[in-house]
This record gives C-alpha cells, structure tokens and sequence, in this order.
C-alpha cells in the first residue's frame, strides 16, 4: 500500500471501535510522521511505550503494543486509536505485510546454528544458473540480481516487507532468506509467505539472548511450527542431532519433509566425497539415482550446505536433474571458507566466518583433507556474548589445529584481555597476540609449503567493534597485506 489507509485494512482492531486512516507504520518515535502507526514494542531494556507520547506529539493517528505497554501509556495517548494485543511483534509483522503487499513469488528460509548463509547464497546461486531473478537476504546483505544493504541478518519487519515488496516490484521472483533464532523470536519473519525452509545445525550460541538450549531450539522450531504453511516442505538435515527432532515438528503440522545428509533415510543423500587442493568431488543419490557433482568449494561441510541448497531448490519446485547439473557452477561465500591469499611457497591462507565452537571445530576438520602440512589458526570470541563458549573455542582449536594464535575478535565493550585469557584456559600452547593485525601477519609467516592459515570468527565483515567504535578491519584485506610484505611485493 503505497497511500493512507484504514487500520482494519492491516488486520488490526482497536479499541473503542476507532478506525483511523494510517500513512505508515514505525518503530522509532523520532521518525513518526502524521497518520503514522506507531508500534511500541516490549525491548530487553525498555519499553517501546515510553515513548507513546513523543509517537502522539509527532501525529501518530494509532499506537499499537501489548497490556504492558498500555498500562504504561495511560494518559500519553491523546486522539491516537489503541489496538492492545498478546503479541505485538507479530501483529506488526502481520500488518507490514499488508501493508506492503507484493512479494517475490517464491520465497525460501533458512535456520540453524552455522551455515545460513551458505545454504541461502547456494539456493539463489542455483536459481540464478537456471534463469531465475534471485536473490538472498541476510548477513551479507540483500545479493543476487537486485541489491540493497542489511542491518540484520535477519531486518525488522517493517524493513524486510518493504524490502521483499520492492524487490518483486524490481522483477524479483525467487528470494533465498537467513531466519536467526533473534529474528525467529522477534516475530521479524511472520508474514513472509514461504513455500520451503531448511534447517542446518544446532549447537551453542546465542545463550546470551535465549539463556537455554531449549528457549533457542524452540526460537529456531517457529520457523515450521509458526511460519512455514502446513503445504510448505521442510528441509532438514537429518545428519545433525536435533534434525529428526526438527523433522518430527513438521510432520505434525503436515508438512512435507525432505530429508538431506549422509544418513541412510535421506532423501537426497551425500554417498561420498574426494577432497583435494581446489575442491572436492562429491557422489550424491536422489531417489535412487546416483549422481557425481565437482565443487570447487574447500570443506567437507560445504557439501552438507550445497544438498541442503539443492532440497530447497527442488522444494521451491525446480526439476532436480537441472538443480543438480548446475551445482558445479556454485562459487564460495564471501568470508565463508574463502581464499584470501597465496603465499610464493605455495601455502593458503583462508578466512572463515567461524565464531561458535562447534563452527570452529567443524572449518578445521574440513580443510585437514585439503592441506599436506599444518593448519595454523588465528582465532578469538566477541564481547558481550556468551561467555560460557569461550574455552570451548580453545579446546576446539586445540584439538584440530597445529599452531593457535588467539586474538581479538570484536570485543566490544569487554575487556579483550579478560576474553582472550578465558580462551587461553583451554589452549595455554597458543600464542597470545591481541592486535588482530599483528596475530595475522604471524600466522601468515609461520607457513611453510603444504601447510594452511585459517583465521576465523569476523569472516565477511569490514569493522571491529572496540569500546563501541566500529574501525574498519577486513581479514581478507589484511591477509593480502601480510602475504605481500612477506612475500616481498610491496
């Protein structure tokens, strides 16, 4: 909807039978315009309806929120209709649909621990080789045949059907989405209308924000038990230990389920693979028929992400004989296992987006295949986050690397010391060098021939976060920079 119109018109009632003409919808009270609606949402630190009366000041004609928020509001309402109900976020969601109306006419999802991005960045890969006008939203920002940045991986409602609706008014008919257990629970999906979502992964993180492993499973379940229709088809993969239990939700909702992985009840499965220097061959069945795809992906894992990608392909309704025969064509994730450099001795330098301890673990066992000599890890943990995951990355570097360097990651408003001494607990071999920059340049000349760098945990990202200031830091770029000083190029 692209002009006013009436609160019934976005599924919403408010009391006193009032029906007021919107002009749009808004979370921040600073960009309230006349006729606005103004959602004041619960927040982990203040109510969005503290500021219902700056919202009315500035003319919202109606301030939608929760009985919180109205018992909060009281007298600060003036003329502005209230609509009251159990869940805010997802009647905003709801009436951002409505609001924006259009989206592409095939819309996938993907959650999990590790691997979102991958997964969504191979679907709209696949779409595109097969004609699509596809694209993928989440970390990396909006990618494919139509561009826009991101804040979130997983952006507000508001935000993300203003975006799905602009990007079908630009010709987008296929869209590949990250769901995070943050924007899962914030209710920022419902609304979208999926015909498949994928499931990769459960292990730790996030226990800041969902403080059990419960609250966050149950967070990534909404996607099939909440936003996925009961006609949608579920992508799981039945190779992790919380997949079947995935697949169970589905089923009760009546959903179809695809299930992918190396596991004997797959529906499309990884039989074998065969790594060396620049990728991988990987031997899978679908239906009985065998197929062989070459990848030129390094990581055994970035299998598990591609037939995860593929099952939403042909859930999307594609032919899977064409999906599988355009696999080949699948390039590496920025920041996700990517090349970042080779040194004159012919050793490889990596950068992965790796920052929980299961991801870690799992990027060392994959590029051990690849590499003749010894892996070498610079590595280290956010600030602000879970700190119970900390150690679990030094015994997971521990464990699968051959030379550790622990750095800073972006610490945030932490102490970087006090972070980098709680990973070291578990690996005292590592070196300690918390200047990023320094700690890369190390790792890169410590390699000799045959051996491998992987510097983990920022991956795509431009900044680090120190003492709330972002300041600008690519471990690409500064790869590139250490191989050609060292390597005698500048």
């Amino acid at each position: 909807m692209t002009q006013a119109t009436k609160l019934s018109d976005l599924g919403l009632t408010a009391r006193a039978g009032a029906n007021p003409d919107i002009t749009g919808l808004c979370v921040d009270s600073r960009a309230v315009t006349k006729g606005v609606l103004f959602a004041a949402l619960p927040g982990s630190v203040i109510h969005g309806a503290e500021y219902i009366r700056a919202a009315v000041a500035r003319g919202a004609a109606a301030i939608l929120t929760d009985a919180e928020g109205a018992a909060i509001a009281r007298d600060d309402l003036g003329d502005a209709a209230l609509i009251v109900t159990e869940d805010a976020r997802q009647a905003l969601a709801y009436a951002a649909a409505l609001w924006s109306g259009a989206q592409p006419e095939t819309i996938v999802a993907v959650t999990g621990t590790n691997g979102k991005t991958s997964v969504a960045t191979f679907t709209r890969q696949i779409w595109m080789a097969l004609d699509h006008a596809a694209i993928n939203i989440g970390t990396t920002g909006v990618e494919g045949a139509w561009h826009a940045p991101c804040a979130h991986t997983t952006p507000e409602p508001i935000t993300l059907h203003r975006l799905l609706a602009d990007a079908s008014g630009g010709g987008i008919t296929h869209a590949a989405m990250e769901a995070s257990s943050h924007g899962l629970d914030q209710r920022r999906l419902d609304g979208v209308r999926l015909d498949a979502a994928g499931f990769t992964n459960f292990t730790q993180d996030h226990l800041d924000y969902h403080h059990s492993f419960d609250a966050y499973f149950d967070a990534k379940a909404g996607l099939f038990t909440r936003i996925l229709p009961e006609d949608g088809v579920a992508v799981v993969n039945i190779d992790d230990p919380r997949g079947e239990d995935m697949a169970a939700l589905a089923e009760d909702r009546g959903q179809d389920v695809l299930r992918v992985g190396r596991k004997g009840t797959a529906d499309l499965r990884i039989l074998g693979q065969r790594f060396d220097a620049t990728g991988q061959d990987v031997r899978i069945e679908w239906l009985g028929e065998a197929h062989q795809v070459r990848l030129a992906l390094i990581g055994g894992f970035q299998a598990d992400n591609v037939v995860l990608a593929a099952g939403l392909a042909i859930a999307g309704g594609d032919d899977p004989a064409r999906v599988f025969a355009v696999l080949p064509q699948l390039t590496g994730v920025r920041g996700r296992m990517e090349l970042a450099a080779t040194r004159a001795n012919g050793a490889s330098v990596f950068v992965d987006y790796a920052h929980t301890p299961d991801a870690l673990e799992t990027a060392l066992r994959a590029l051990r295949p690849h590499v003749m000599g010894r892996i070498v890890v610079v590595f280290g943990a956010g600030g602000d986050r879970d700190t119970t995951k900390r150690p679990l990355m030094g015994k997971a570097a521990a464990e699968h690397a051959d030379v550790l360097i622990v750095t800073d990651d972006n610490p945030r408003s932490e102490d970087p010391d006090a972070i980098r001494a709680a990973i070291m607990a578990a690996c005292p071999e590592a070196s300690n060098v918390g200047d990023r920059a320094e700690a890369i340049l190390r790792g890169v000349d410590s390699l000799g021939p045959g051996d491998a760098l992987l510097i983990a945990g920022k991956g795509h990202e431009s900044g680090q976060t120190i003492k709330g200031q972002v300041y600008p830091f690519d471990d690409v770029e500064q790869a590139s920079i250490a191989v050609a000083a060292l390597d005698g190029m500048i």
